[in-house]
């Protein structure tokens, strides 16, 4: 299988705008993202896709693969798949620019899914981890999952799931991790469909694939680092990178 890694990159982030040109150490976030995950050695290809001539000049400036957007997109998953359409790929993984703490074994636990018999039957995977942290349970800016007992989610929420009303019961919390892989034609067919009803109120893409009847498969990873999405990640992201 050919399996080549995506990372879609806008600068006009709404709550931390530039947020992927920000220093983390010596680096910008993006560079981490890009250099980290052609590190891990499990892709044919590793591609930046921008909007942003800074951003794409920031890649290719430093040795990268960059590819700019030619339309406007309202996901990353839209913007990748428009890089990939005359590509030759077998499974494509979406990992997000903000991201800057990508790891090998988590990454291959994602790809592990589609293969053997079993994995002819996903269609779209994902990573989550524990949330143990109450105020991040609590944070809209931290997606939830809840997932059944063959780890497909259930439902994406910016909300805490479950809700904790039986104080005796101690539910656990997953963070979904906004890394993807998907089946090439699975991601072709998503970007064809009307933007779903619960997606649209969640502003959480994955959700479409749920209401078309599309399961999603979930990996549970001990460790993903840290997503950029505020000021105050960027000073834990480097309070960790130390």
């Amino acid at each position: 299988m050919i399996k080549i890694a995506m990372i879609p990159a806008r600068y006009a982030a709404t709550r931390f705008p530039a947020k992927l040109m920000q220093l983390l150490g010596e680096k910008t976030v993006i560079r981490h993202t890009y250099e980290n995950t052609v590190a891990t050695g499990l892709f044919d290809e590793v591609i930046v896709v921008t909007d942003s001539d800074i951003i794409f000049k920031e890649i290719v400036d430093n040795g990268g693969k960059a590819k700019m957007s030619v339309r406007q997109h309202e996901s990353g998953s839209d913007r990748i798949a428009e890089a990939v359409a005359e590509m030759d790929a077998d499974i494509v993984v979406n990992v997000q620019g903000d991201e800057p703490f990508v790891q090998k074994e988590p990454l291959k636990k994602l790809l592990d899914v589609f293969e053997g018999m079993d994995g002819e039957k996903v269609q779209v995977a994902s990573l989550m981890q524990v949330l143990k942290e109450p105020q991040f349970i609590a944070d809209p800016n931290y997606v939830k999952v809840a997932v059944d007992r063959n780890m497909n989610a259930l439902m994406f929420s910016r909300s805490a799931i479950p809700y904790h009303r039986d104080q005796q019961v101690n539910p656990v919390y997953y963070e979904h991790i906004g890394v993807y892989a998907f089946r090439k034609q699975a991601l072709m067919n998503f970007t064809s469909w009307p933007v779903t009803s619960l997606e649209a109120a969640e502003k959480i893409e994955c959700l479409r694939y749920l209401e078309y009847g599309v399961p999603l498969k979930m990996i549970v990873t001990q460790y993903m680092g840290i997503e950029i999405d505020t000021p105050e990640d960027l000073l834990r992201a480097a309070e960790l990178l130390k």
